[in-house]
């Protein structure tokens, strides 16, 4: 996965806070149960913290008790990109934004009926946007 907008390391690490940048841009995971939305329930867009593309909606975020915010699938399937990911001893399927290459999280398949998928994704590589909704 590449990064589409042609930015610098230096631009994205003036563009992301430090914890952004570590997860977005070099692969990093946020501590479990730490993240500004692994408990939140607005009702929304969660886009990239990179550069905005819509990734997951709230209809489609759940309780999996895992410390991370957990999707049942993308909100546009061509905006989430996976590769496989075999770092810490492990085989698991990385998601990225397919925009700019950002490292968003992890897909498993224990997750609800009926894809049976659960998205595990940082806080960190995501932002919240409820302008979109009918208030």
């Amino acid at each position: 996965m590449s990064d589409e907008t042609g930015k610098t390391d230096e631009e994205w690490r003036q563009q992301l806070t430090a914890e952004q940048y570590a997860v977005l841009r070099k692969k990093g995971t946020e501590p479990a149960f730490s993240g500004k939305y692994w408990d939140h329930k607005g009702v929304g867009t969660y886009r990239c913290a990179g550069c905005g593309t819509e990734l997951f909606r709230s209809e489609g975020k759940y309780d999996s008790h895992c410390g991370w915010p957990s999707f049942t699938a993308p909100a546009v399937e061509q905006n989430v990109a996976e590769e496989q990911d075999r770092t810490h001893g492990m085989v698991r399927t990385e998601v990225l934004c397919s925009s700019c290459g950002g490292h968003l999280g992890h897909v498993f398949p224990d997750g609800p009926a009926p894809a049976g998928l659960r998205y595990c994704i940082n806080s960190a590589s995501i932002e919240f946007d409820d302008k979109d909704v009918d208030k």
